[in-house]
Order: C-alpha cells, then structure tokens, then sequence
C-alpha cells in the first residue's frame, strides 16, 4: 500500500521560510517521480515543482514560474523524502500543499505538470503566508 505523508505546513511572515516534507512508504522510492502541487481556495489544483526518478539519467527538475528562484525541490532516496524548500514566501503562496508520486518516467514540463501523471497524493499540508 502507497502512501504520501506530507509535513512541515505552517504560519509565516511574508518574505520567511518554510521546509515541507513528504515520506513515500510502499514504494521503491529512488524509482519514483516526485512533485508538489497547491491548491488555494476556490482554485484549481496547481503544479509547483517536479523531480525525476533517481534511477534515470533523462529527465529533469521543473518548477513553476511563479515560484522559480524562491523555491527548490530535492530528495533524499535513504529516507524515503522528497522536500519543498521555500523562501522569500509571499502572501499568494498560501495554499494546502500536495505531495504527488508516478513510476512513471516523465519527459518535458508539460507532464510533470499535468495532475493525471502522478499516481499517489498526498493528504495536503496547510501554508499560510501573512502579509
């Protein structure tokens, strides 16, 4: 059984810092393509980062526009996690945070942004940005 436990959700200032967490169990992780979605209210859910399979020289890393340069997507294979690092957090950045699996290998920005390529999510974890 699949499962995405995200974590590290929270209140901060505008211009602060905040580390999510997502631990994969009932996979074989380093094989695994790896992204974080948000949904704010009243929105469609959004892509905002995406990582390729370890195992996979092909691929890369993708972000949205919006969060290119504040934000940065990395895993760590041993502990079975792939982290969102955000800085400089702005008040348009609250969102529930979703952590999203696929074994799939994912070519070009367009799939890693697209929702019906990921297999597994997680339950959400709550930013909020104050101004």
């Amino acid at each position: 059984q699949v499962q995405l436990v995200e974590s590290g959700g929270g209140l901060v200032q505008a211009g602060g810092s905040l580390r999510l967490s997502c631990v994969a169990s009932g996979v074989t992780f380093s094989r695994y393509t790896m992204g974080w979605f948000r949904q704010a209210p009243g929105k469609e859910r959004e892509f905002v980062a995406g990582l390729k399979r370890s195992d996979w020289n092909g691929g890369n890393t993708y972000y949205a526009d919006s969060v290119k340069d504040r934000f940065t997507i990395s895993r760590d294979n041993a502990k079975n996690t792939v982290y969102l690092q955000m800085n400089s957090l702005k008040p348009e950045d609250t969102a529930v945070y979703y952590c999203a699996g696929t074994g799939k290998f994912l070519f070009g920005s367009t799939n890693y942004e697209s929702r019906l390529m990921y297999d597994y999510w997680g339950q959400g974890t709550q930013v909020t940005v104050s101004s």
